[in-house]
């Protein structure tokens, strides 16, 4: 099985990619944080269960003739949603609290890290395994 069809590489790939994007609308929400009116949005948070289920119905499945069946993907896995309930909001209807975006900011970026390790030790698992000692 290639290393890219893992249910583990998948998870940790879609996790890193939920992640960058949530970096850029935390940007974003910095950028306007002067913006009269302006809502702060976040990511709709990536669902582990419902990812690990869409990886294990994604494995192959091999029909009677030999044809595969279609892998399927979620559409709305990075649905942009805005703050419900603003902690703050300025007398011009802004609701960016600066200090709330770079905490989300901080822990984004440990969330990457902790993602880039995983995948990283991963795959000097699967190097290991194969027989090329990590290298």
């Amino acid at each position: 099985m290639p290393l890219k069809d893992t249910a583990l590489f998948t998870m940790t790939g879609d996790r890193m990619r939920w992640l960058t994007q949530r970096q850029r609308v935390l940007a974003q929400n910095i950028a306007n944080a002067n913006t009269p009116g302006y809502q702060a949005q976040d990511l709709r948070a990536l669902d582990f269960r419902q990812a690990l289920r869409e990886t294990q119905s994604n494995l192959p499945l091999e029909t009677a003739q030999g044809a595969s069946f279609a892998a399927k993907t979620s559409a709305n896995a990075y649905k942009v949603q805005d703050n419900r309930y603003p902690y703050e909001v300025t007398p011009d209807d802004n609701a960016v609290i600066m200090e709330e975006q770079v905490m989300k900011l901080g822990q984004t970026q440990a969330d990457y890290q902790l993602a880039t390790r995983i995948f990283r030790k991963y795959t000097d698992l699967y190097k290991t395994a194969l027989g090329s000692n990590g290298q």
